[in-house]
């Protein structure tokens, strides 16, 4: 797995999981289950890893923008 998940874009994400993860605790009613779809974004900052990122090309490392800017940039 190759690192897609930048540093403001993995603070972006834990912030996101823990906000939807608190609604389990302030929420009434069957919405508060919602709120465990906060693991997912807490997983993929974990992980420097966003499977919708591989599928889309999307990377929001530094140096993988670098990266593929030179393979444009390049003629084939």
């Amino acid at each position: 797995m190759k690192k897609n998940v930048g540093s403001l874009d993995r603070v972006i994400r834990w912030i996101v999981g823990l906000f939807l993860l608190s609604m389990i605790f302030w929420v009434n009613g069957s919405w508060r289950w919602i709120g465990l779809i906060g693991f997912v974004p807490l997983l993929t900052g974990s992980l420097n890893w966003c499977p919708l990122y591989s599928a889309l090309g999307i990377s929001t490392v530094p140096d993988a923008k670098a990266e593929k800017k030179e393979e444009k940039d390049t003629p084939a």
